[in-house]
């Protein structure tokens, strides 16, 4: 009885030394595992509390029983921590004891956070994505007799240097009175990708795809091909602004029509080489509600050819610009309400078609992480 009492005695205050052990210079001590720290903040993870995170120029001391990963000054190392006045000793088995000041401290994670970190540098093609899906649906009857549905879905896979963004847009509406001219109101669909890559912490090469049909424009397809450089103006936490400029080919095909006067319109074929000027910025509103706006403007540097109204043709350097404006605020978890606006601008479109297409939406979000 007096043997196990004892082994139950060494084993308590075993237990403590087993744990990482952070002391405030209040005198609150955390008794837990070190989970990470950016030099500004330390994160613990504690039985207690969970986790728990102090600032990291409010600590006394820090005491790990295991290895931390530790940059300081620029060089990483590994070892136990411990502390000696203002400065860390990391306790490394190839070196020994390595000393340096608090203050040098820039990183550290746990080997659990370092593997995840070291995974995020390199994640698979699945791996890494978050998005989200929009759907909006409405339908009248009695009256007014239409349909309306808006589908939308966007993703985006950030690597350490690298982003890849994915996006479509569709909106279809019908008038479905007897009668009516024309029944079908909306009917375009939209999408790209476009694929950054940092050069350097401010500078980042783009390359990027966009395809667009309209089928009240008669727009088959138009597709542009492009890259160019991309400077990151604002990238903080919660706002990110990327100016962008570069190149761009774009091919586009109409269909033959009749126009509302009774014209007959031919089939047209464009193709073009231009600029792309643009921008692309988000910003999150507290905790639940994100704002995303791009612009991008392509002035034509070849000419196209374009029939006039009377059967003969013009070459002319046309230029296109789309704006896209939506917010999500999020519900829970993975619900949420979506707006979106859109304006989408052709300097020449065929004869009997207008050049700007407004697109405004609302809906649901049904968002995602991988």
């Amino acid at each position: 009885m007096h043997k196990n009492l004892v082994a139950g005695l060494l084993l308590l205050i075993a237990i403590p030394a087993l744990a990482d052990q952070v002391v405030l210079k209040n005198g609150d001590r955390l008794t837990g595992s070190i989970t990470k720290s950016d030099g500004k903040a330390l994160v613990i993870k504690t039985d207690y509390a969970g986790d728990v995170t102090v600032k990291f120029d409010a600590i006394q001391t820090i005491t790990s029983a295991g290895d931390l990963n530790v940059s300081l000054g620029g060089k990483t190392v590994v070892g136990p921590v411990t502390t000696s006045g203002d400065n860390v000793v990391v306790a490394t088995k190839a070196a020994g004891p390595v000393e340096a000041p608090k203050s040098s401290v820039t990183m550290l994670r746990s080997p659990a956070e370092q593997a995840a970190y070291e995974k995020s540098l390199h994640p698979g093609l699945m791996e890494g994505w978050n998005g989200g899906l929009n759907l909006g649906f409405a339908v009248t009857r009695g009256n007014s007799a239409t349909k309306n549905l808006n589908i939308g879905f966007n993703a985006m896979r950030k690597g350490f240097r690298d982003k890849l963004t994915l996006y479509t847009n569709s909106i279809y509406a019908t008038n479905d009175l007897p009668g009516v001219n024309p029944h079908t109101t909306a009917n375009s669909i939209g999408g790209g990708a476009r694929y950054d890559h940092d050069f350097s912490p401010r500078v980042f090469g783009f390359v990027n795809g966009d395809f667009f049909s309209n089928s009240l424009q008669e727009l088959n397809l138009r597709s542009t091909l492009g890259g160019g450089i991309g400077l990151h103006a604002i990238k903080t936490a919660a706002t990110t602004l990327d100016l962008l400029a570069g190149l761009n080919y774009t091919h586009e095909s109409y269909s033959a029509f009749t126009a509302a006067d009774g014209t007959p319109v031919p089939a047209i074929t464009h193709t073009q080489a231009g600029l792309t000027l643009g921008d692309a910025f988000t910003h999150k509103v507290g905790k639940s509600t994100d704002i995303t706006q791009t612009f991008f403007f392509y002035p034509g540097l070849t000419n196209t050819r374009v029939e006039n109204a009377d059967g003969t043709f013009k070459d002319v350097r046309g230029y296109r610009g789309t704006f896209n404006f939506g917010t999500v605020t999020k519900l829970n978890k993975w619900l949420g309400w979506q707006n979106s606006f859109a304006d989408i601008y052709v300097s020449d479109p065929p004869i009997g078609t207008k050049k700007n297409d407004l697109q405004l939406a609302t809906g649901l979000n049904f968002s995602f992480t991988h």
